[in-house]
């Protein structure tokens, strides 16, 4: 299945409605003049559509730290993983108010080409068993990309 863009809303409802997440987005890279910026292109169960303004360097906020290491990220707890002073790198925590949230890279021939991000508006929701219920939803539903196997 190569999946077009309305597919790829599709998928993120379908995620969304079965897992029980209060928000998914997706993001994908972009080629600016001399490097990459990452933008928030589609989005489920968002409380506003200020992600669709955010666009992040790579090594900058969610997306763009996924996209740079190509490594999920977990944080069970926003107020005790992430420092208040630099929430400001994190404008889709703020305008989804998430507080609990897992992003992984999606690849396509061994390149981070996006992110999926997952989240919940409610403090200690996102475990790593839930980010492994996650890998095992995805499999073979991304058409071309790749969801790496996650590490144990």
């Amino acid at each position: 299945m190569n999946p077009t863009s309305s597919c790829y809303q599709v998928l993120i409802d379908q995620l969304r409605e079965q897992m029980g997440y209060d928000f998914v987005s997706l993001a994908f890279a972009e080629s600016a003049v001399n490097d990459f910026v990452l933008t928030w292109k589609y989005a489920s169960g968002n409380l506003n559509n200020r992600y669709k303004r955010i666009v992040l360097q790579s090594g900058k906020g969610i997306a763009g730290i996924v996209f740079k290491t190509g490594s999920p990220m977990l944080v069970a707890n926003v107020t005790d993983g992430l420092e208040p002073q630099e929430m400001y790198n994190y404008p889709i925590l703020i305008s989804e108010r998430l507080t609990s949230l897992a992003a992984i890279p999606l690849y396509l021939t061994d390149r981070v080409e996006g992110v999926l991000l997952t989240g919940y508006r409610e403090e200690n929701r996102m475990s790593h068993e839930e980010l492994r219920r996650l890998y095992e939803w995805l499999q073979g539903r991304f058409g071309d990309f790749e969801i790496k196997e996650l590490n144990p």
